[in-house]
């Protein structure tokens, strides 16, 4: 490290500098920023670290090693933390508690967001609406209409405070006091487009959000976009793609929803549309669930209204169940939707157990399968 280096580097106390000197470091992208925190446990652990220690971590090597330990512009960072300080932008780094916990089962999570919100980036529910920017009539009512549908549920509604359905997603989300995250392909000193300034304002004021992984002195430039969406698709339960051409950063997102083992939906269009083509080809190519009505991707995402647990208690009499299926049916009067893993692990059942009771329990019609090997009490 040249001697101006040393210096600052020895200067800094705040691991926020370091934090966002991570992502400014050539060649070292999400991934290697992801490898090198669970390594070492902290950014600042990193920049501290001995050249021989970065190069044996995994993807890392002596090259990328000396990147991180010739970095000087420490300057840059710490005006990035006074731009933060002066806006009002709360970090979000990988290991922060708020962070949003769904892109860390991605390979490519960002190493840090830059918020400007308050909306929990954690719901329970998360849902991504995108299309086309160029959306017809037929599009928009789609939209409105899914996202009233959804104001029953206690929902965060995510988009690309672009022109089109996601805007339509965006403000109909705010007439039904659901609350709404855009997430940008820039800094956060602009909103692209501009049009959208007020959107954004608005987003913000009544409880939503405005996030990035990119600092305040970058455009919006075209490459940033499919960078942008893959947030979009990583940070949701579920993509609902409403609209959309054969090409375009909807498509971008419904591909990288699927690579993310995200439940991907579309709504069909005419043949003869150029702008449901994309939406077509997804539900042809088997990419994305068609669904007609907003109803079937609650149903599908186990989402739909309670029923009464009456009208359960009274089929329960009716079916004869064997102790380990009482056991595992036990285990949903605490929680109405259970991962397999954690049925295994509260049960005390053998995993193959598991599996037997809750093939025989589906038989029974008792509870059902659900996207991401979850279970619910029918």
């Amino acid at each position: 490290m040249s001697d101006i280096g040393h210096s600052q580097f020895h200067s800094l106390s705040n691991d926020r500098i370091y934090q966002i000197a991570l992502t400014l470091v050539p060649q070292i992208g999400p991934v290697q920023s992801r490898l090198l925190v669970d390594a070492f446990g902290s950014a600042e652990a990193i920049f501290r670290a001995k050249i021989h220690q970065l190069e044996r971590i995994e993807g890392i090597g002596i090259i990328r090693a000396k990147r991180i330990k010739n970095f000087s512009a420490f300057q840059q960072a710490e005006k990035e933390m006074v731009f933060m300080e002066k806006y009002k932008i709360t970090p979000l780094f990988l290991t922060d508690p708020s962070y949003p916990k769904r892109l860390l089962n991605c390979y490519d999570p960002p190493t840090l967001f830059f918020y400007r919100g308050t909306a929990s980036l954690n719901m329970s529910k998360i849902v991504a609406i995108i299309g086309t920017r160029t959306n017809s009539d037929y599009g928009k009512q789609l939209t409105e209409n899914l996202v009233r549908s959804l104001s029953s549920q206690q929902v965060l509604v995510v988009s690309g405070l672009a022109f089109g359905i996601d805007a339509t997603a965006h403000k109909t989300a705010l007439k039904k006091n659901l609350p709404t995250v855009g997430v940008l392909a820039h800094g956060l000193d602009t909103i692209y487009p501009i049009q959208h300034t007020n959107l954004a304002k608005e987003i913000i004021a009544l409880g939503g959000g405005i996030l990035t992984e990119f600092t305040s002195s970058v455009k919006p430039d075209k490459h940033n976009f499919p960078t942008r969406n893959r947030i979009v698709a990583g940070m949701s339960d579920a993509i609902i793609v409403i609209e959309s051409g054969i090409k375009g950063g909807s498509m971008v997102t419904a591909e990288l929803g699927n690579g993310y083992n995200k439940d991907v939906f579309a709504f069909p269009g005419k043949t003869t549309d150029i702008k449901s083509a994309g939406c077509n080809y997804l539900i042809k190519n088997n990419k994305a669930l068609l669904i007609t009505d907003p109803s079937e991707l609650l149903i599908a995402m186990g989402w739909e209204p309670k029923k009464s647990t009456i009208i359960k208690q009274q089929k329960e009499l009716f079916i004869q169940l064997s102790p380990e299926e009482k056991i595992i049916t036990d285990l949903f009067k605490e929680k109405e939707q259970i991962h397999i893993d954690e049925l295994h692990l509260k049960s005390g059942l053998t995993s193959s157990m598991v599996a037997s009771g809750i093939l025989t329990l589906e038989l029974k019609l008792v509870i059902q399968s659900l996207p991401g090997k979850m279970y619910r009490l029918i």
